[in-house]
C-alpha cells in the first residue's frame, strides 16, 4: 500500500508556502499520494489557544532570516509580503471549491505566487480580481464558490478535523499517522517516505 502525506496549509502562512514547493516533488519522487487539508489557521489558533508567531517581535525577525534561508536551500523565490498578515478567508474557501470541483492545482499555485512571490495583496478584491484575470481563472465563479453553503461548511469541518487531530499551526504534515509541524520537518518526511 502506498504511504500517503497528509498536508494542512493555510495560504496566510509563508512556510506553508515553502512546504508547498517541495512536498510535491517529494512524494512524486517517491511514489507517494499527497492529500491537501485546506484549514482556516485563524480558526486553528482560536481553538488551540496557540498565536501567531509574528505577534511575538524577536521571534518576528529571526522567522524572516530563517524562512529566508530555507528559501535559498529550496531554491526557490521568496518575497516577504508587505500586506501580511491578510485575512485568508475567502482564499481558503475557495481552495475548498476548487478542491471538490474544479483546477485544484493551478489554483493553490497562482494564491501561493500572488502571495509570496509577487507580493499581491490577495485580502483586496481588485488586487485578487486582476490575479485571477492575469491567471486565466474565473472571478465571477470563485465569488459564486465562496459563498456555498456547502463550501463554508467543509472549511469550518477540515479545521475542527484538524485540530482534534491534533494540528495547532501550518503547515502541518502527517506521515504513517506522526505529526510534523513546520515546512523545517521536510527532511525527516523525505526520510521517511524514500525508506
Amino acid at each position: 500500500m502506498a504511504r500517503t502525506v497528509d498536508f494542512y496549509f493555510d495560504f496566510g502562512s509563508p512556510n506553508a508556502y515553502l512546504a508547498f514547493t517541495q512536498l510535491p516533488l517529494i512524494t512524486k519522487k517517491y511514489n507517494t499520494e499527497l492529500i491537501f487539508h485546506p484549514i482556516l489557521l485563524g480558526g486553528i489558533f482560536k481553538a488551540t489557544g496557540n498565536q501567531p508567531p509574528g505577534l511575538i517581535s524577536e521571534k518576528r525577525l529571526y522567522m524572516a532570516r530563517d524562512i529566508r534561508r530555507f528559501a535559498e536551500k529550496y531554491g526557490v523565490e521568496f518575497n516577504h509580503n508587505p500586506y501580511f498578515p491578510i485575512n485568508t478567508l475567502s482564499l481558503m474557501r475557495g481552495a475548498v471549491s476548487y478542491q471538490k470541483n474544479g483546477d485544484f492545482e493551478k489554483y493553490t499555485k497562482v494564491i501561493f505566487q500572488s502571495m509570496w512571490v509577487d507580493k499581491k495583496d490577495t485580502g483586496n478584491s481588485e488586487v485578487l480580481e486582476n490575479v485571477f484575470k492575469e491567471n486565466g481563472l474565473d472571478y465571477p465563479s470563485f465569488l459564486e464558490r465562496i459563498l456555498d453553503g456547502e463550501t463554508k461548511k467543509k472549511l469550518i469541518s477540515n479545521t475542527s478535523a484538524a485540530v482534534e487531530r491534533g494540528v495547532f499551526g501550518a503547515p502541518t504534515m502527517f506521515v504513517d499517522g506522526e505529526m510534523f509541524f513546520g515546512q523545517d520537518r521536510i527532511d525527516f518526511i523525505k526520510g521517511i517516505v524514500s525508506s
